[in-house]
């Protein structure tokens, strides 16, 4: 597991990007595990903090309750659609997926029953319609392979 600070000292200019793409929007989409182990979808908001992503949850929202059963989590930027004319201009969308750990809440968060998280991260990826417009890049960052970069058509 990684924290945010890792990967952005490993791959800077990736990093950024990724950041620029989580940052676009406030809400963010999560995946959480059910109890029957299906995919739960919530917007969830998050931020980058000291070198960590964090987020909360309300008091009995079923994210936090899928959360502290099981930790297992996904999350995706903000979408932001690309000029219908020119897809390459596009800047992507991010994903990460980890492991949320509950830490203690901000010292100044008016939101005292909330429960709060960091993300210790497995995986990043960035992925984005290439130049020309024939193919797609596929940019992540591994915990044991580090950042890596492919094509596909």
């Amino acid at each position: 597991m990684a924290r945010w600070e890792e990967i952005e000292k490993d791959a800077p200019e990736f990093a950024a990007r990724v950041r620029a793409l989580f940052e676009a929007g406030t809400n963010k989409t999560i995946a959480t595990l059910r109890r029957d182990g299906s995919p739960r979808i919530s917007a969830s908001e998050a931020q980058f903090t000291d070198g960590d992503l964090t987020f909360g949850s309300m008091p009995g929202a079923m994210k936090l309750r899928d959360l502290l059963r099981d930790p297992r989590i996904a999350m995706h930027s903000p979408t932001l659609e690309p000029p219908a004319d020119n897809p390459s201009a596009g800047p992507g969308d991010a994903k990460l997926s980890g492991r949320a750990v509950v830490v203690p809440p901000p010292p100044d968060t008016p939101h005292v029953d909330a429960t709060f998280f960091r993300l210790d991260i497995d995986e990043v990826a960035l992925t984005y319609v290439g130049t020309p417009a024939d193919h797609l890049v596929i940019e992540s960052w591994h915990k044991d392979r580090g950042h890596t970069r492919r094509t596909r058509t």
